[in-house]
């Protein structure tokens, strides 16, 4: 799996800096998440994720592998299928996305169990409620660090504490507090970001000759314009407002935008600009029947809660064959390669 994630990730570095960015924004003790997906294939699922569920980490290498019962209920976002998410909100306000980082190294093998770095994602929202306890896995798990694709998180919760979480030199570096004074990340080290726009005065963060620090500088204006002036604009609209500005045209394939607060998900795609909209509410996190999942395409706009089916094994496969499609001009996934990562679907056991 590690090495199909990482060949899944690496033409990211043929698109420039054409990648991921993400930002917290706050209104009133509220708080608003955003993140732009930006990749060849715009092909994937919303996932619904159950609590109750024992899983293993998928380690075909033979590492250390580490095991969980999930103790909260989430929705994803996975374009390679079931539990390998790309990023998603749990029933605490726990967000988790991911973006690419070249100068990422996760640390060498010791005695912590081993994961992958998709499903690094999922152990969070299935373990954790707050940015501290996603900080404190470190201490018990890692990511596998062969052939695994080079990434960094942001990480927000519901108190509105957000964190950077990157590994640099085979250690976690997080920043947070008063060491994060822009929750905002694209693709370049978060304090190399920072300096850059130390550099200049806010007047002129308008270019500095890098796409993904010029994304960042736009992300960081807009929210401090939002914050300082009487805006009365939607905070959603407003976050999409932001991830307009940042969208790297046809390669932006998502938009969404989690209301933490109000435990709700808006997002479109570039094949249907029409918003689509759920709440957690909606769900019932219970594992006890056929997970839940609805197509990125879908036609449907507006409140979608009641067009997510049951998600079989089959489906699942398929998701995954046309994602490796899709993306057949950047990475060629085998056969054996997608039917491994297809298998894991029926390793999961419901515990009620």
């Amino acid at each position: 799996m590690k090495k199909f994630i990482a060949l899944l990730f690496l033409p990211l570095l043929a698109l420039s800096s054409n990648a991921c960015s993400t930002f917290l924004l706050a209104r009133d003790g509220k708080y608003y998440f955003g993140r732009n997906y930006d990749w060849v294939s715009g092909n994937g699922i919303v996932m619904v994720n159950a609590r109750a569920v024992r899983k293993t980490s998928y380690n075909p290498d033979g590492g250390k592998a580490t095991s969980w019962i999930s103790k909260y209920g989430s929705i994803s976002f996975n374009q390679f299928g079931k539990d390998f998410p790309h990023g998603g909100m749990n029933e605490k306000g726990l967000v988790v996305e991911l973006m690419w980082l070249v100068e990422t190294k996760y640390p060498n093998t010791d005695a912590r169990s081993e994961i992958n770095e998709l499903q690094w994602i999922q152990y969070q929202l299935d373990n954790c409620a707050t940015i501290d306890e996603v900080i404190a896995t470190d201490k018990v798990i890692r990511i596998g660090r062969n052939n695994a694709a080079p990434l960094h998180f942001l990480v927000a919760d519901e108190n509105g504490r957000a964190a950077t979480i990157e590994f640099i030199n085979g250690k976690m570096v997080a920043h947070k507090g008063d060491k994060l004074p822009y929750p905002v990340l694209t693709n370049t080290i978060y304090e190399d970001a920072v300096s850059r726009l130390k550099n200049k005065p806010v007047n002129q963060w308008t270019s500095f000759g890098d796409n993904s620090v010029d994304r960042f500088a736009s992300a960081c204006q807009m929210i401090q314009q939002f914050q300082q002036t009487n805006n009365n604009t939607d905070p959603v609209d407003y976050s999409f407002s932001i991830l307009n500005k940042v969208a790297q045209g046809d390669y932006t394939k998502w938009s969404i935008v989690y209301d933490i607060s109000g435990r709700q998900v808006h997002f479109v795609t570039n094949g249907n600009q029409h918003r689509k909209s759920f709440s957690l509410d909606d769900f019932d996190f219970s594992c006890n029947k056929a997970p839940l999942a609805l197509a990125m395409g879908s036609s449907a706009t507006g409140p979608v809660s009641k067009y997510f089916s049951p998600l079989t094994f089959s489906q699942n496969k398929a998701v995954i064959e046309r994602s490796a499609l899709e993306s057949k001009t950047h990475v060629q996934l085998s056969a054996p390669t997608i039917a491994g990562i297809a298998d894991y679907y029926n390793s999961v056991l419901c515990l009620n």
